[in-house]
């Protein structure tokens, strides 16, 4: 894997700025530096900026779109499947905590399956960053569309930074070296 575009999912707008669903957003920020001037438009399906010789993006289409968006920009761009990394929040991993994986399914993230969807397989590299667990009584939907209190946000900026290092990882020694170093012992 020669990792050229990393696709942060989430929603667009403010209302959806600071919510558990939109972590990916958040960690491609990062990765550009979050300098708005930065990304550019793409075909009206998202934004992408440079940093250093990776695209980093993000998908404005609403997340249960977001694979027109990875499609279209990879074929534009000539990025290799394999040379993709999808980033977006998981519910059944616990708050700062992340995963890499190579291939799988969507496991209910539907801006995962929409790009599984687009490609027509599941070998697609991804980064998980855990925002769960799920308080019972509270809809799936609430959950993720929800914001984190204060010492959430703490939790989360460490997580951020170990997934920024996760990322950086992967391009420096392969997805398997990045899986063994950030992936936890079962």
């Amino acid at each position: 894997m020669a990792l050229k575009l990393v696709v942060g999912l989430g929603n667009p707008g403010p209302e959806y700025e600071k919510t558990r669903h939109n972590v990916g957003f958040r960690l491609a920020d990062r990765l550009v530096g979050g300098a708005d001037s930065s990304w550019r438009d793409f075909k009206g399906l998202g934004v992408a900026a440079k940093s250093g010789d990776l695209w980093v993006a993000k998908p404005m289409t609403y997340m249960n779109l977001s694979g027109e968006f990875v499609q279209k920009f990879a074929a534009y761009h000539n990025i290799a499947l394999e040379d993709i990394l999808i980033v977006y929040d998981e519910l059944a991993i616990p708050l700062g905590k992340i995963r890499i994986r190579k291939n799988g399914s969507a496991g209910g993230q539907n801006g995962m399956k929409s790009i599984i969807q687009h490609f027509g397989t599941e070998n697609i590299s991804r980064l998980r960053i855990g925002i769960g667990p799920q308080p019972e009584k509270v809809s799936a939907t609430n959950f993720v569309l929800g914001r984190f209190n204060k010492s959430e946000e703490n939790e989360l900026d460490a997580v951020l930074s170990a997934a920024a290092e996760a990322v950086g990882a992967v391009r420096e020694n392969g997805i398997d070296a990045a899986m063994n170093r950030y992936n936890p012992a079962s």
